[in-house]
């Protein structure tokens, strides 16, 4: 796609809709037949089809053995009024959005049961169906499932009375589920300061469920063993699909084009979170329902220097850089992109100096990422291939040549975390051989501890069979580039009045 950072805001709008059209029909037309149901049905999702989700199941099967099930949990309902979002695990195998549901995969029968709750009819009537225990048909034939029953069926001596019998071993995730705008690390140190607290102390959700199944699953005074199924799902999640792919792609196009908007809406005087409105609007307007995570858009150096600074309340100042790091949740799936942008319109000449080199460096690492390389080779590639670029840059202060050289030596985060349904997404990737379907950030930061400097670009990008696709390729990255695009005009209109005699 073709960037006109001057272009008319409306015309933006309409190139923006019909993009994003193209993957939702082509999953549409998938799925046609399993559509083909009453017009009043429970919602349930047109990403993927039945098929996807068994050989998700398959694959658990294999790890798990044929002496074993899982048992993986879905969200508890919402608290409040918040727009209700399933836990990535539970969605991953079977798409069901409906709160405190299970998924049983038995591996001795390879048999897949979904236990639902009966129907809410006076939840219902207040937020429109959800797929319940009495919609048993339609969920066999929606997701590929082999039986759903109802969640009442869970009580009592439930694991001993499954076909088979009580299992001799089981499998749960160990690791907390994310919802929506979560991420692994930061819900462990939740739990972490919840068990901590002397007022509080309670187990996690997932605690729990280990704790109910060792004491419901055991024999007489034997334990059956429960076993962690999280690195399971990571190692599946780690490598996306097409389908999965594509949700990603467009994720990361809605956050290209709401960081153009708000590099379009960038004055002095406008407010941190007026930039952020403009580019949560593109991503709303576009189909996207949440956020993959609370916007970073920091004005200034203090608030660049936090890197996850979140009040997004200062007024932007002339002379000033705009760190802005944002996107959306796309049905289930994100993307995480930055760019680092002049209030005025033009960068002064040492914010060109270094952050044109932390982009000589980013495009260093795009242009070698490919399938069958580790990280630390492509690294290692891209350092010898920035020495002549250190030839030729002219570094006005030792200590930025230094953080340069740090940058290059270390990488600066360069091969940054996994994403997919989590901004920091679960399935490493850096420690062995990329293979195609693996997504992640490409983040070069660089650091000047003594002035507070704090400098990056972020782009999500996807190895191929052949290399690599940068899925926000038409977003500006070019300095020059990047100062048109502040330059146009955007649908933030509150900015301070014109000077008498323009």
């Amino acid at each position: 796609m073709q960037t006109e950072p001057g272009g008319e805001v409306r015309g933006f709008r309409q190139r923006a809709v019909r993009g994003s059209e193209r993957p939702a029909l082509a999953a549409l037309l998938t799925l046609l037949p399993l559509l083909a149901i009453a017009e009043n049905a429970p919602w349930y999702q047109s990403d993927f089809p039945p098929a996807e989700f068994r050989a998700r199941w398959e694959k658990v099967f294999e790890k798990i053995g044929d002496k074993a099930v899982a048992l993986v949990a879905g969200a508890p309902p919402a608290g409040g009024f918040a727009f209700p979002r399933q836990s990535n695990d539970f969605y991953y195998l079977c798409g069901v959005e409906t709160p405190s549901s299970y998924i049983l995969l038995d591996g001795r029968s390879r048999r897949v049961t979904l236990y639902l709750p009966p129907r809410n009819a006076r939840l219902e009537a207040a937020e429109g169906k959800v797929l319940s225990a009495d919609d048993r048909d339609l969920v066999m034939r929606l997701t590929g499932a082999d039986d759903v029953q109802s969640t009442e069926a869970m009580r009592g001596d439930w694991l001993a009375g499954l076909p088979g019998g009580a299992p001799d071993a089981l499998w749960t995730p160990f690791a907390p589920a994310e919802q929506a705008a979560e991420q692994r690390w930061e819900l462990l140190a939740r739990n972490a300061a919840i068990a901590a607290d002397s007022w509080d102390g309670r187990l996690s959700r997932e605690a729990r469920l280990v704790e109910l199944l060792r004491a419901r699953a055991a024999k007489g005074q034997e334990q059956r063993p429960v076993n962690d199924l999280t690195p399971v799902l990571d190692a599946l999640r780690g490598r996306k699909s097409p389908r999965e792919v594509a949700l990603i792609r467009e994720a990361s196009r809605l956050a290209g084009l709401g960081l153009l908007e708000a590099m379009r809406c960038t004055r002095p005087g406008v407010f941190e979170y007026e930039l952020d409105a403009a580019a949560r609007y593109v991503f709303l307007v576009n189909g996207a329902r949440l956020e993959g995570y609370r916007s970073i858009t920091a004005g200034g150096t203090e608030t660049i220097w936090n890197m996850h600074y979140y009040r997004n309340s200062a007024a932007l100042k002339n002379g000033d850089l705009v760190l802005m790091d944002y996107a959306p949740d796309y049905r289930y799936y994100v993307s995480d992109i930055a760019r680092v942008w002049p209030v005025s319109g033009r960068y002064s000449p040492l914010q060109r100096e270094l952050l044109g080199f932390v982009l000589e460096y980013r495009n260093a690492i795009l242009k070698r990422i490919r399938p069958g390389v580790t990280p630390r080779q492509i690294q290692d590639e891209a350092k010898t291939a920035m020495e002549p670029v250190f030839a030729r840059w002219r570094f006005s202060k030792p200590a930025y040549e230094a953080a340069a050289r740090k940058l290059v030596d270390a990488g600066g985060g360069v091969f940054s975390h996994p994403v997919g349904m989590a901004v920091h997404d679960d399935g490493g990737y850096a420690d062995r051989e990329l293979v195609p379907g693996v997504v992640f950030s490409v983040d070069p930061q660089m650091r000047v501890p003594e002035e507070k400097i704090y400098l990056r670009f972020e782009d999500v990008v996807t190895v191929t069979e052949t290399g690599v696709e940068n899925f926000t390729s038409f977003l500006p990255s070019e300095l020059s580039d990047l100062e048109r695009a502040v330059k146009g005009e955007g649908i933030v209109q509150k900015f301070p009045p014109a000077p008498p005699g323009r």
